[in-house]
């Protein structure tokens, strides 16, 4: 017998585009008209799929249809696709933070969320009256909180500041302390999304490590969202890929990843920022990946240099420092790190990598990207966005046809020794 704690039956919902609620009154009229007959809502058999990127032709648009599955106690899901998929929406459903136009959800534990910095914070209160507020949300009592308060403070790092009103934390300060509150609170169900890229890399580090530690040894049932596959595959042991508002795959996490590639790179040499996530003090707002001349290109000779453009968008005027860094990862497709750049941010909002001929080798890769203070706190966040291509039939090493023969090309230099 499967121990099923979470049950998605026909999940779907419905917006209606440019409105606020669910439209004119005249709508809502006719729904109540319908209902009054005990007919179907009439909006229910109209509307568009979730794809951004073509033109509709309704108002009305599905950010989800017809989603089912079912979570296992103790078993650690992975939600991912590109954006716009509709994996936001549905966290916000799993999480009561929305209802469904239709379908509906059963629980079998206490519901824990991290949708984006704050959530359930109140910024006039202090980190430690926070820690309460949020235990009593859960249905916690004080002594149960009090028993977990110290850990918690331990394990976000924020000891100094923890009866500092929270409207004064950093976002990494935020995400750090959230995070704590919801890891040690003990909730049966853990939701998680892409906000703990906030957070510096020694702290993803421990909030992944928490989570596969709370789903060995405590048996609960975590749901996480990421566009770091890296980390969905290490935490992971199931995956669904969304596109367009629907399930296209459930299944094993390896599986998942493979398609989730496969679908929602397709040789893009740009990344656009979904500006629903702008959240930091610096972002990275757009990412080009030219040839030369300046032009969109996604697939390249091993002898041509590959021109990256980064945009940075920032809430303050940047100006020539070496506080803040932009780090930019060559990753292969099997999500191995080839090589790393670094630069200080500069004080123009364009900063340009250009990666020299004949250092690639055949393959396909993409890039990783944040802006991060050393030591200190990762602003922003990118992973695995820029899928490109370096094609290779005349290098001394193309003989060897598909031979692996490493990811760069060596540097050395032979000779004779008599």
């Amino acid at each position: 017998m499967k121990d099923i704690i979470l049950k998605a039956e026909n999940i779907s919902k419905q917006y209606r585009l440019g409105q606020v609620g669910t439209g004119t009154m005249a709508h809502d009229l006719n729904r109540w008209w319908h209902q009054v007959r005990g007919k179907e809502n009439p909006y229910l058999k109209i509307g568009d799929t979730n794809d951004r990127s073509t033109k509709g032709t309704s108002d009305y648009v599905w950010a989800l249809q017809d989603i089912n599955f079912e979570v296992e106690r103790g078993e650690i899901l992975g939600i991912i696709g590109k954006n716009g998929a509709g994996k936001s929406t549905l966290l916000k459903i799993l999480s009561r933070v929305t209802a469904p136009t239709t379908g509906s959800i059963k629980f079998g534990g206490r519901v824990a969320s991290l949708l984006e910095v704050g959530t359930g914070f109140n910024g006039e209160m202090t980190g430690r009256e926070n820690i309460y507020l949020n235990g009593a949300i859960l249905g916690m009592t004080k002594k149960e909180i009090t028993s977990k308060i110290d850990e918690i403070i331990d394990f976000s790092g924020c000891e100094r500041y923890i009866d500092t009103p929270v409207k004064r934390y950093s976002s990494g300060m935020y995400v750090r302390l959230a995070f704590a509150v919801a890891a040690f609170l003990e909730p049966e169900i853990l939701i998680v999304d892409e906000v703990l890229a906030v957070g510096d890399a020694e702290f993803q580090k421990k909030a992944i490590g928490k989570m596969q530690d709370i789903s060995r040894t405590g048996g609960r049932t975590v749901l996480f969202v990421s566009h770091n596959m890296a980390a969905v595959r290490s935490l992971c042991t199931r995956g669904i890929v969304l596109e367009n508002g629907k399930v296209v795959f459930d299944g094993g996490i390896e599986e998942s990843v493979d398609l989730y590639h496969n679908a929602s790179s397709n040789f893009e040499s740009f990344y656009k920022r979904d500006i629903s996530k702008d959240f930091s003090e610096i972002v990275i707002d757009e990412i080009n990946i030219n040839n030369e001349g300046g032009n969109l290109e996604s697939r390249f000779y091993y002898d041509q240099n590959i021109v990256i453009d980064f945009k940075l968008n920032s809430k303050f005027e940047i100006k020539d420092n070496n506080r803040y860094k932009m780090f930019c990862t060559i990753v292969s497709k099997n999500g191995q790190r080839v090589c790393s750049y670094e630069t200080n941010l500069i004080k123009s909002e364009k900063i340009r990598l250009t990666i020299e001929a004949e250092f690639l080798v055949r393959g396909e890769y993409f890039l990783n990207a944040f802006i991060h203070v050393p030591q200190q706190l990762r602003i922003d966040e990118v992973n695995e966005v820029c899928l490109f291509e370096i094609l290779d039939e005349k290098s001394s090493l193309s003989i060897h046809g598909l031979y692996n023969y490493g990811q760069v090309f060596g540097k050395g230099k032979w000779d004779s020794i008599f």
